[in-house]
């Protein structure tokens, strides 16, 4: 607007004027370069115009990579030298932490476990290939009882499908979260991490993730158990339950023994 014989300009809604927090750009190479010029000036001098971003305000932004296949225009050098920059990468054990408090299918996670490398793998030749954000859709398709290649491609759903026949073998797990259980550890490497990835899930009290945890170190190696039970632990801490689960742990006398090797855990 003009006053006074002067333009001025209003500076976006969402931009801050007091408080503090972060001013997060998302997707900013996808701004073109005139656009990009003027984040440039904001980060720089913390000012574009008569806009001053407030003290304690601090300038984040994120965007994809060209080799992402991303629609997105070179960020300009003197933009690019004011950023501190960090390569954020898919990483199955944050994916696991994340699906399972969300309440994510066992045989999904069961499955990326098996074959990790299938979390995330970009194929520029389909629509749909797998990704952490893919598979949680799939995750709906599951629940609704929809197959899961339309999220993340008709190749690795028919591994998937594959590996859900697996399931259908499963030991009693209800059985082993009850206590007393007979039953061995599986031998074969699939199998073991569909009862491992289902016992997490299932599990609901202190009793249960003790009963699992107990059955885990009387019949499977010891990498196994190390791996059962920090997935427990975070599970049983995330609901509350943590220190419960640890009192009735170092006091059954069939478990201290198995335990005292992976204290951290225990303490993490």
């Amino acid at each position: 607007m003009a006053r006074d014989g002067k333009a001025q300009w209003y500076p976006p809604e969402f931009l801050p004027h007091d408080g503090r927090g972060v001013l997060f750009l998302d997707e900013i190479n996808m701004a073109p370069p005139a656009m990009q010029g003027i984040a440039q000036q904001l980060i720089l001098d913390r000012k574009v115009g008569s806009y001053v971003l407030p003290e304690g305000w601090f300038v984040w932004a994120a965007g994809n990579r060209k080799e992402d296949r991303a629609a997105v225009f070179d960020m300009p050098a003197p933009l690019a030298n004011r950023f501190v920059h960090l390569t954020v990468e898919p990483d199955f054990t944050s994916f696991k932490e994340h699906a399972i408090s969300v309440g994510a299918s066992e045989r999904i996670l069961a499955f990326l476990a098996f074959r990790p490398n299938l979390l995330h793998q970009v194929n520029d030749l389909k629509p749909a290939w797998p990704s952490p954000r893919s598979w949680m859709m799939a995750n709906e398709l599951l629940n609704a009882g929809l197959p899961v290649a339309a999220a993340v491609g008709s190749s690795v759903a028919e591994e998937f499908e594959a590996f859900e026949a697996i399931y259908r073998e499963l030991p009693d797990l209800t059985g082993i979260l009850a206590g007393g259980s007979t039953v061995d550890f599986p031998a074969e490497p699939s199998v073991r991490y569909a009862v491992t990835i289902g016992l997490t899930i299932r599990i609901e009290t202190p009793e249960q993730a003790k009963n699992a945890i107990l059955w885990i170190s009387e019949r499977a190696p010891a990498e196994w158990f190390q791996l059962f039970v920090g997935d427990v632990l975070r599970r049983m801490r995330a609901s509350g339950k943590g220190e419960l689960l640890i009192q009735a742990l170092v006091g059954n006398d069939r478990l201290r023994a198995a335990l005292s090797e992976f204290r951290g855990l225990l303490l993490g």
